[in-house]
C-alpha cells in the first residue's frame, strides 16, 4: 500500500503560512504536559471570573479546532474543506445538561442542523450526543436494568420521542445521522434505544449510525449479535467505531466499584479489536456501513488495503473515513485527494460553551503517545518545504 500520508503540501494546503505557525505554535504547547494543566487551570478561572479572554481563545485554540460559533460562520471553513474533497459534521459541542429545557434545546439545535445542512453537499451527515437528550443518570439506571419510577418512566418516554423526531426528521431529509458513545455504564440503554431506531429508518437504506468504542473487549459480541438480529428482521446497520475517549474514567470507575474493566488490557489489543471491527464490517457491507472514526494511519491503511482486496471502489457511499476539524490533515486530505470519501467532525458553538471540548481535547492529545509528536514532525516537514 502506497504510504500516502507523507504528503505534507496536500495535508496543509489550506492552510496559510500563519495559520500553519499557529499549528505548530499549539501542537508545541501541547506536546509540553505541565503546561496544559497551567493553561487549562487559568482559562478555566478566567472564565468563571468573566475576563475578557474570549478574543484570544477565539484567535488561538477554538478557530484551530472549530469551525466558528454558528452554523453560517461554520461555512468559510466548509466550502474550503469542501473545494479539497473533504465533507464536514457539523457538530454542536455545546455539553450536555441534565435539565429538561437544555434537552429540548438541544433537540431543538440538532434538528436546525438538519434543515441547515439538508441542501449542502458538503455536509452529509448530522450527529448528536445521547445525554444531550437525557440524564446520563436515567440512561445508566436503565442499562443496569432497574425499576424506572413513574416520573422517571415519564422522562424516559421523552427522551426516547426526542430520539425518534431526529431519526424521523434525518430519514424525511436523507441525511445520516451519527450518534455518538459515550461511557459504558449508560451505553446499554443508548444501544438498544439506536438499535430500535436503525429497526425503524434502516430499512431500505443506512440513515441512523450507532458509535462503537473499540477499546471495550465487549463490542465485537454487541456487532456480532446486531448484526444476527438485522439479518433476521430485515434493516441495515450504520457502524462508527472509534477506539474510545474515556478510558481512565472507565478504569477508576470499575476499580472503584469493584467490577472488570470494561477496557481492553492493553493498547496492542485495543488496535488488535479495532482493525478485527472493520474486518468483520468489510465483510457485511451489504447490511453495515462504515463510518471508521480513526486518527491512526495504520487502521486507516488497513482499511485501505482491504477495499482494494475486495474490490470496494474508494468512492463507495457505505464507507467513510472521519477525523477531528485541527487534527490529522495528513490523514484526511491525503484520502480525499486519492478519492475517498472523507468527513472532519467540525465542533461550533458559542466559545465559552464549548471551552469544556476544547480543553478536552488538549488533554487527550497531551495524553495520546505520539499523536502530537506526529503532528509536529509534519508540521515541520511543511514548514521546511515553504522556507518558513
Amino acid at each position: 500500500m502506497e504510504r500516502i500520508f507523507e504528503d505534507t503540501s496536500t495535508a496543509f494546503a489550506l492552510k496559510s503560512d500563519s495559520e500553519l505557525e499557529r499549528a505548530y505554535f499549539l501542537f508545541k504547547m501541547i506536546a509540553n504536559e505541565p503546561l496544559v494543566r497551567i493553561g487549562t487551570a487559568m482559562t478555566n478561572f478566567a472564565l468563571k471570573a468573566h475576563l475578557p479572554v474570549d478574543g484570544l481563545i477565539r484567535a488561538t485554540v477554538f478557530d484551530h479546532f472549530c469551525g466558528g460559533v454558528s452554523e453560517i460562520d461554520c461555512m468559510p471553513v466548509v466550502d474550503k474543506m469542501w473545494g479539497k474533497g473533504v465533507s464536514s459534521v457539523l457538530d454542536y459541542s455545546v455539553e450536555g445538561k441534565d435539565e429538561e429545557d437544555p434537552l429540548d434545546c438541544a433537540l431543538a439545535k440538532t434538528l436546525e442542523i438538519l434543515d441547515f445542512v439538508k441542501e449542502k453537499d458538503a455536509i452529509p451527515f448530522a450527529v448528536f450526543k445521547p445525554t444531550g437528550y437525557g440524564r446520563l443518570a436515567l440512561y445508566t439506571k436503565i442499562t443496569e436494568g432497574k425499576a424506572l419510577t413513574d416520573k422517571e418512566q415519564a422522562e424516559w418516554d421523552r427522551v426516547v420521542n426526542r430520539v425518534d423526531k431526529t431519526c424521523k426528521k434525518a430519514y424525511d431529509l436523507n441525511v445520516s445521522l451519527l450518534i455518538d458513545a459515550e461511557e459504558s455504564w449508560m451505553q446499554g440503554a443508548a444501544d438498544q434505544l439506536v438499535e430500535d431506531m436503525m429497526r425503524k429508518y434502516n430499512k431500505e437504506k443506512t440513515i441512523v449510525f450507532n458509535t462503537i468504542q473499540m477499546y471495550r473487549w465487549d463490542r465485537m459480541d454487541y456487532l456480532e449479535k446486531l448484526y444476527a438480529t438485522a439479518q433476521k428482521e430485515g434493516f441495515k446497520i450504520g457502524m462508527k467505531t472509534v477506539r474510545g475517549a474515556y478510558l481512565e474514567k472507565e478504569n477508576l470507575r470499575a476499580e472503584e466499584k469493584g467490577y472488570k474493566t470494561p477496557m481492553c488490557p492493553t493498547k496492542k489489543a485495543t488496535d488488535e479489536n479495532y482493525d478485527a471491527s472493520t474486518k468483520y464490517i468489510l465483510d457485511r457491507l451489504d447490511t453495515i456501513s462504515l463510518f471508521l472514526g480513526t486518527h491512526n494511519e495504520e487502521s486507516s491503511y488497513y482499511l485501505m488495503e482491504l477495499m482494494k482486496e475486495k474490490g470496494v471502489a474508494p468512492s463507495d457511499e457505505r464507507i467513510w473515513f472521519g477525523q477531528l476539524y485541527g487534527m490529522s490533515d495528513h490523514i484526511s486530505f491525503n484520502l480525499a485527494a486519492a478519492g475517498y470519501n472523507v468527513a472532519k467532525y467540525l465542533p461550533f458553538g458559542p466559545v465559552r460553551d464549548v471551552m469544556p471540548y476544547l480543553i478536552r481535547r488538549a488533554e487527550e492529545n497531551t495524553s495520546v503517545a505520539g499523536q502530537t509528536s506526529r503532528e509536529l514532525t509534519l508540521l515541520k516537514k511543511e514548514r521546511k518545504r515553504r522556507n518558513i
